[in-house]
């Protein structure tokens, strides 16, 4: 006997990192939108733990604080902490979108897998991919 199927529905990617309420405005102000939401530090945690949210398009991006982050390595090395998982964001034409995310605050990976997608590395080290 199986079970029935559910609806699921992906609504949001949860991004760990050590400042989250800081990330969140980095990618508000690369994606020109806004932090909708935004929670202070528990009690006990440092100044800048917390939580935050956006929406992008269609999809919601949290940021939340991770006690013991590690910044990935990219590309990935042997025995190092990885990204397991990366945004791809779309652009009408990815030098002038580099060029816009590195005002953000980004910076160009030192490795490029492939000719028409640049990996960037946002503040707190983790790759996202622009491509068109």
């Amino acid at each position: 006997m199986s079970a029935s199927r559910p609806t699921l529905t992906v609504t949001s990617v949860t991004i760990a990192c050590p400042a989250p309420r800081d990330l969140a405005s980095f990618y508000a102000r690369m994606l020109d939108t806004e932090v909708g939401e935004a929670d202070p530090p528990r009690p006990g945690e440092p100044p800048e733990a917390g939580w935050a949210q956006l929406r992008a398009g269609d999809v919601t991006l949290n940021f939340e604080w991770d006690r013991h982050w590690t910044t990935p390595v990219w590309p990935s090395e042997a025995s190092a902490q990885v990204a397991t998982q990366h945004l791809d964001i779309m652009v009408d034409d990815v030098e002038t979108a580099v060029a816009w995310a590195s005002e953000c605050g980004a910076t160009l990976a030192d490795f490029q897998p492939q000719e028409t997608v640049r990996v960037m590395i946002d503040p707190q080290g983790h790759p996202f991919c622009l491509f068109s």
